[in-house]
């Protein structure tokens, strides 16, 4: 196996200059946040859907728009409103007088990377709209059912929830984004340098660097990373054990999970592992690498009780004490 792993690790190598030059492109509008730009090319890699949360001016829109700049694709963005309509995202029969038919018109998730901007200000009935062509890769509009591009991302930004006008987001359609990343304030450093370029005006426009054969072939090389079967019972465990601390020796954490995550949360984590290794150079997975994503895998799927908002517990606690308690191999 020592033989198979060399000869994917040269693979991933052969790749990896596509990774550092869709890098090098991304760092001329965004400064820092460099685990957002991880976590975005992560869903790339995996053909994941992304939300992404923090309050606004943390560059989550700017971030998700360079993304889609820097590759040939077809990039749409709807802004998420109170008086959006699920027509206005999947189109809708318009009917032609002199020709006395009806005709479709596609709305704007007929294209390949889809920003979803401040999902959680449209009521739930336009956000569930997007959970047929998250899931199944294709919208229905009137009787006729159609295929969405091969190439389909869907990356979200919202608001945290405690600010005035957004709605929550419904548990069945949180569950389709592979990933939750939530964004943080810039460090310092990076925060001045923010501050520089924006006064002198010296940012650069992103431009096309990769088409979508090259995401292919790097998602086809992902897909070869070696997971061997000890990590794969590693994943396993660590998503078991969010339904059932108890069988990990923390019983006292029992109380604070209402739900765990499903069996979309260890496939996730999984693939999601395979594309840190990728990103990091390797042709394995490590548990280090499980334990990278598992935050961002999980926050959005371990649904907490009232007990554990009455002690300001949050779902990063509880994925915190999980990590420490399974076992590594």
């Amino acid at each position: 196996m020592s033989v198979d792993v060399h000869q994917i690790k040269d693979r991933v190598a052969e790749k990896a200059e596509l990774v550092h030059r869709l890098q090098s492109e991304l760092a001329k509008a965004i400064v820092g946040q460099h685990e957002m730009i991880g976590r975005l090319l992560v869903g790339l890699l995996t053909d994941g859907h992304i939300l992404l949360e923090g309050v606004p001016g943390l560059a989550k829109t700017t971030a998700i728009k360079s993304l889609a700049q820097a590759l040939s694709t077809r990039f749409q963005r709807i802004q998420f409103t109170p008086d959006l309509l699920p027509a206005d995202l999947i189109g809708t029969m318009i009917y032609l007088p002199s020709e006395g038919r009806f005709t479709t018109r596609k709305g704007p998730l007929f294209a390949n990377f889809i920003l979803a901007d401040e999902i959680n200000r449209a009521p739930s009935k336009v956000q569930s709209a997007l959970l047929e062509a998250m899931q199944e890769r294709q919208v229905t509009i009137g009787e006729q059912t159609y295929p969405l591009e091969g190439l389909f991302l869907v990356m979200a930004t919202q608001n945290p929830i405690e600010q005035e006008g957004t709605y929550p987001l419904p548990e069945a359609q949180v569950d389709r984004f592979m990933l939750k990343v939530k964004i943080d304030y810039p460090a310092e450093a990076d925060e001045r340098r923010v501050l520089d370029l924006a006064l002198d005006g010296t940012g650069r426009p992103v431009g096309p660097v990769l088409n979508p054969g090259d995401i292919a072939a790097m998602q086809e090389v992902v897909r070869l990373i070696y997971v061997d079967d000890q990590i794969k019972d590693y994943i396993l465990n660590i998503v078991r054990a969010t339904r059932g601390p108890g069988q990990f020796q923390r019983s006292d954490l029992a109380p604070l999970i209402e739900y765990g995550a499903s069996p979309r949360a260890t496939i996730y984590l999984g693939l999601g592992a395979r594309a840190v290794a990728f990103l990091a150079g390797r042709g394995y997975v490590t548990p280090q690498d499980v334990k990278d994503i598992a935050y961002d895998v999980l926050r959005h799927r371990v649904l907490l009780t009232y007990e554990a908002e009455a002690e300001q517990t949050t779902a990063e606690d509880v994925i915190k004490e999980l990590l420490s308690a399974v076992p590594v191999p």
